[in-house]
């Protein structure tokens, strides 16, 4: 009863610190001004982006953080979710939404990879440049499937992993939610202790998708995602997406830009965020 109280008082806190620095969709961002889209990864919401909101609002540029379906304070629960584009949707409507003239930077940790590269899609002409933090980065001859492949062969342990089988234990989990151990060695390794604990109190479960499912969902173009400037990040002590992970999705989807952060753990914006944010602010005004 405890660790739920507490659970809930963390995502309450959370959300005001980001409630200060989230600006909803609106006019088009000044000239020299740009908008991000923050995209969180498996587990984990808009608050995970707290320490890299003010960094690049300090150089007045719009940021908007984005909840994903069952993610962050989202209402939806992870089981009801049927497909990965009722997961991605809330990008989906946030796109829609933006002025006609308007374009955004986006930026996608880990599985947020997916939903941007969606929106990439749907949403060329509204999207200035993609940046994937070392995040999930298919591309139009590079699906789910094969990219699966290099998440298997560089998987890093699964610890205390907890993985749910709503649909019975002789079919495919449903549901996975990262422990203590997980969380610490693999994701938050080099992050600082409160925010190992903060993850531990807000990390929700994560719906999993069949491969099927993405790569029906997740169809991508030459024409329409590969006109968009991509930009990869390398965490080069990452764990959950090892740096061999990484690089082999380099080679298989060369994007237009590299970057390598040294010294960071999976979560690059909780432990290296002056230094992310300096790289988004760089490629912001390199790009442009």
């Amino acid at each position: 009863m405890e660790s739920q109280t507490n659970k809930y008082l963390a995502l309450i806190l959370v959300t005001f610190l980001i409630s200060l620095y989230y600006h909803p969709i609106s006019a088009t961002p000044q000239h020299g001004h740009a908008h991000f889209v923050l995209v969180h990864g498996a587990g984990h919401g808009a608050w995970c982006w707290y320490k890299l909101i003010p960094i690049l609002k300090s150089q007045g540029h719009n940021v908007t953080a984005v909840d994903l379906a069952a993610s962050g304070i989202d209402l939806s629960r992870a089981e009801t979710l049927l497909s990965i584009n009722e997961y991605i949707e809330p990008l989906m409507d946030l796109m829609n939404s933006l002025n006609v003239d308007e374009k955004v930077i986006l930026v996608a940790h880990g599985f947020g990879g997916l939903a941007i590269s969606k929106a990439m899609e749907l949403f060329h002409d509204k999207v200035h440049m993609a940046i994937f933090v070392t995040a999930l980065m298919p591309g139009p001859t590079f699906n789910f499937t094969f990219l699966s492949k290099g998440l298997v062969r560089w998987q890093a342990p699964l610890l205390d992993m907890k993985f749910i089988f709503g649909d019975g234990p002789n079919n495919p989990p449903t549901l996975s939610i990262g422990g203590p151990l997980f969380l610490s060695l693999n994701m938050y390794d080099l992050s600082p202790r409160e925010d190992v604990e903060l993850a531990g109190a807000l990390v929700r479960p994560q719906r999993l998708f069949s491969n099927e499912d993405i790569d029906t969902s997740l169809v991508l173009t030459p024409e329409r995602y590969g006109s968009v400037n991509r930009i990869f990040v390398v965490s080069e002590k990452g764990k959950t997406l090892m740096k061999e992970f990484q690089l082999w999705m380099i080679k298989n989807n060369p994007p237009n830009h590299v970057e390598h952060i040294q010294d960071s753990d999976h979560m690059v914006m909780i432990s290296r965020p002056l230094d992310l944010g300096d790289r988004l602010l760089s490629l912001a005004k390199k790009f442009a």
